[in-house]
């Protein structure tokens, strides 16, 4: 289960622009928690503490716990919006999580035995097609990542979900096919050289 995080909120009676500015000026953060057919709760959360749970990483896919004036609320952030120009955080959704919750969210693919894959050691490159793949998962077990292994990767290959080993409970949203998830690239030298390679042994034969 993801590591979970704790920050202290207090009810937002004032919204708007206006009141989020004077929020920030006092080091607080406007956010909301919504959903589990319960009437949205604006709140407000500490600048500090809640930038820190947010450069931990994994911010998105993390059940926090949220105490609103004594009260707890596990939740996910579901969203978080950054000033386009400070890259500070302005306002965070956070969405209700039931203990029996099924999520939708986007689980971040690891690669495992780069240094020792075999098309890679060629001269190949890592083409990841997909740095996430959105996935159901538990809510009381929401993978860190899934692992893809590249031990016995070759030259030309690609990797499809198929070769991941998915935690229990946890399914892609994509049902219909066997996607991509990366491809070992051969760079454009050793192609061409793979190439004139392969003409010079058509010729050969030709002569034959």
């Amino acid at each position: 289960m993801a590591t979970s995080y704790e920050l202290k909120a207090a009810a937002r009676e004032r919204v708007g622009k206006g009141a989020a500015r004077t929020l920030r000026r006092e080091g607080l953060l406007p956010a909301v928690i919504y959903g589990d057919k319960k009437a949205a709760l604006p709140i407000t959360i500490p600048v500090k503490e809640t930038t820190l749970t947010l450069h931990k990483g994994g911010f998105l896919t993390h059940l926090g716990t949220i105490d609103v004036d004594g009260e707890k609320h596990q939740v996910i952030a579901k969203d978080y919006q950054l000033h386009p120009v400070r890259d500070e955080l302005l306002h965070v959704d956070f969405l209700r999580v039931s203990k029996n919750a099924v999520l939708t969210i986007e689980v971040p693919v690891h690669f495992l035995n780069e240094e020792t894959c075999p098309g890679i050691k060629r001269g190949g490159v890592l083409n990841i097609v997909r740095h996430t793949v959105e996935m159901t998962v538990p809510a009381t077990a929401i993978p860190e990542a899934l692992e893809l292994d590249l031990a016995e990767a070759k030259l030309g290959d690609s990797l499809h979900i198929s070769a991941v080993k998915l935690p229990e409970g946890c399914q892609p949203t994509i049902t219909d096919r066997d996607f991509t998830i990366a491809t070992i690239a051969a760079p454009a030298g050793l192609k061409e050289a793979d190439e004139d390679e392969e003409a010079e042994e058509g010729e050969a034969e030709g002569e034959d």
